[in-house]
């Protein structure tokens, strides 16, 4: 990610939270998520053309596919962050956000700790399989990693914990 570049890490986590919390909001569904150089490119399904609980018509799924360039993300994560801030001063409820931000977050982290050169997942039916690129001294290659609905559940469950852990950590207490 070019607006991240020369920064210690690669904070994945935040940027793939924001992108959540935006899909969350969007209504949309069995994601695709590929990483260009210059953002990233999401697909997914959403419904269209529904008027209303009560209406004969439901509407009908649709792919759409949305591109979020490095300006967007960072302005999606200044959002989230004022966001985060103003729901709880200091302490936002993981509880109030949506499942592409819960997910997104949590396969960040894991992304974060792999350090990967690029990504790519996709998800369907709350499983998703991860394509990252990573660069070492023998050259380029490819790793998979499948999370299912369990592990990104359990994953979901098990951050806030972290997150204390981390904090504490850096308070040293």
């Amino acid at each position: 990610m070019r607006i991240y570049d020369g920064s210690p890490r690669q904070d994945f986590e935040e940027v793939l939270r924001s992108i959540g919390a935006f899909l969350d909001q969007r209504g949309m569904r069995d994601v695709l998520l590929l990483e260009a150089p210059d953002g990233f490119i999401v697909q997914g399904l959403v419904m269209e053309g529904g008027s209303g609980a009560w209406s004969e018509s439901v509407g009908h799924q649709a792919k759409e596919t949305l591109t979020f360039l490095d300006d967007d993300i960072a302005r999606f994560m200044d959002e989230a962050m004022a966001r985060r801030g103003a729901e709880a001063a200091g302490s936002p409820d993981w509880s109030q956000a949506g499942y592409y931000e819960k997910s997104f977050r949590v396969i960040g982290r894991w992304i974060d700790s792999q350090r990967p050169h690029d990504i790519f997942f996709f998800e369907q039916g709350g499983a998703f399989v991860v394509r990252l690129q990573k660069i070492t001294g023998t050259g380029a290659h490819h790793e998979l990693a499948e999370f299912t609905k369990d592990d990104i559940e359990a994953m979901i469950a098990e951050a806030p914990q972290l997150r204390q852990s981390e904090a504490q950590k850096e308070t040293g207490q």
